[in-house]
């Protein structure tokens, strides 16, 4: 996963810097014990977990190999543990932007998601709910059976909306924070979402601007370092870097462009 440029003032350098976590065949009790940790602290929203909280029968069978590690998520994200922190406590859509978060590692893309699981919630109930999101395809193609969910959405992603990028960061407010921490049960995401419109972007530690924002920058410039898509025509698959000065008003038209072309890019910064 890149690193943004002022991804520190922004409280999310270790998330950024981490690779993502797998569970192999081979794992001696400690990297297992390293996943079920993982799984937890995603999960529960980097919630502290109490040793009589812990769900000892799953974390059991996962060590046994009986259960994937999609579905120690699974049990974890349906177990009471889970309904008492972020749904029996929630307002509707603060369960559901938090459960994008905690187990598609994005926030929601658009109001059509978020009215479409408060409808699975009304018909089927909050277990069927949470199977949606980890049965689903995009669950399996960035997760699998045996990597952990992690936090996605602060990185370019093809078929993904670039305004993820920003509502992340109104759903994570520093890599030492929980979701139980912050003593929010009202959605963060509602009004935005609903409006399709995208809030700045501030430091996690204070008020000022900083980073990308959609607010009023009229005449600043920001700098993209982008890495290419590797060329079919070389024998290589070699994926070069370079950068481009963008002003801010075509900031957003230029993201959503280099992410259809298959470019990532690598940090955002003021030029």
């Amino acid at each position: 996963m890149a690193v943004f440029a002022g991804s520190e003032r922004l409280g999310i350098t270790p998330s950024e810097a981490s690779a993502w976590i797998e569970l192999c065949p081979d794992d001696s009790a400690e990297q297992i014990e390293v996943v079920i940790r993982a799984v937890y602290r995603q999960v529960l929203g980097n919630c502290y977990v109490m040793e009589s909280e812990r769900l000892v029968v799953p974390e059991s069978q996962l060590k046994r190999g009986e259960i994937s590690v999609r579905e120690f998520v699974r049990q974890i994200a349906k177990s009471d543990l889970y309904r008492s922190r972020f749904f029996e406590n929630c307002y509707r859509y603060r369960t559901t932007e938090l459960n994008f978060k905690h187990l598609l590692g994005r926030a929601p893309n658009d109001y059509s998601e978020m009215v479409a699981h408060s409808q699975i919630l009304d018909e089927r109930g909050f277990e069927a709910d949470i199977d949606y999101y980890i049965d689903s395809d995009e669950y399996q193609e960035n997760f699998g059976e045996n990597i952990v969910p992690y936090l996605r959405g602060f990185t370019t992603q093809v078929g993904q909306k670039n305004v993820g990028f920003s509502r992340m960061f109104q759903l994570f407010r520093g890599y030492s924070s929980s979701d139980r921490a912050q003593k929010q049960n009202q959605g963060r995401l509602t009004r935005e979402v609903a409006q399709n419109t995208a809030s700045p972007i501030y430091a996690a530690s204070s008020g000022s601007l900083t980073g990308v924002s959609t607010g009023s920058r009229g005449g600043s410039t920001y700098r993209l370092r982008i890495m290419q898509p590797p060329s079919s025509k070389s024998p290589v698959l070699r994926r070069a870097t370079s950068e481009v000065v963008v002003p801010f008003e075509q900031l957003s038209s230029k993201l959503q462009q280099l992410n259809s072309k298959g470019f990532k890019v690598m940090s955002i910064t003021l030029s």
